[in-house]
C-alpha cells in the first residue's frame, strides 16, 4: 500500500500533513524548508511568520549567486509565498497531532521534504505572433512531526 510519504512513521508519538501541487518556486521552498529543519514546531512557526513579516531571511545555500547578504545571514532571501505555503501544512500537522491527542508543545519536525510537482503549462505571448514557455511549477511537501523529551 502506497502512503504517499517517504518515510515510515510511529502512529502513536507522529503526526503527518501531506501538501500537493502547491504552486509555489521549488527552489525557493526547498532552502525554507532546509531552514526550519529539526526545529520545534513553536520555533518553526516563529521563523515562518518571522520571514513572512519581512524580519528574517532565509539563508539561500544553493541558488545565490548575485543574492545580497543580509544581516548575520550571508546571502538571503525573504520568500513569503513559499513560508505562507509551508506555515499552513505545518499548521495542519500540529492540528493533526491535537486531533490525535499528541502534546504539541513538545513536537519537533523530523522529517520535511519537497519535491517538484507537476508542471502546468501556459505561454505568454511575444512580438511577432511568436510565444515564450510561460509554465507554472508546483512542488509536493511531507511533513512528520514527531514528541521529542
Amino acid at each position: 500500500m502506497v502512503s504517499g510519504y517517504t518515510a515510515a512513521a510511529d502512529p502513536d508519538t507522529t503526526a503527518k500533513a501531506l501538501g500537493k501541487e502547491m504552486p509555489i518556486s521549488p527552489k525557493y521552498a526547498r532552502e525554507v524548508v532546509g531552514m526550519i529543519r529539526g526545529m520545534k514546531v513553536e520555533t518553526a512557526r516563529k521563523a515562518l511568520e518571522d520571514v513572512i513579516a519581512k524580519k528574517r531571511p532565509v539563508p539561500l545555500k544553493r541558488y545565490n549567486k548575485r543574492v545580497s547578504h543580509k544581516p548575520g545571514v550571508g546571502p538571503g532571501r525573504y520568500p513569503v509565498k513559499a513560508a505562507k505555503h509551508i506555515l499552513g501544512i505545518l499548521n495542519s500537522a500540529a492540528s493533526n497531532a491535537e486531533f490525535k491527542g499528541l502534546e504539541v508543545s513538545n513536537m519537533a519536525i523530523s522529517t520535511i521534504s519537497v519535491s517538484r510537482g507537476r508542471t502546468i503549462p501556459g505561454h505568454m505571448p511575444r512580438a511577432h505572433g511568436r510565444a515564450t514557455p510561460w509554465n507554472q511549477e508546483t512542488v509536493n511537501l511531507e511533513i512528520i512531526i514527531q514528541e521529542v523529551e
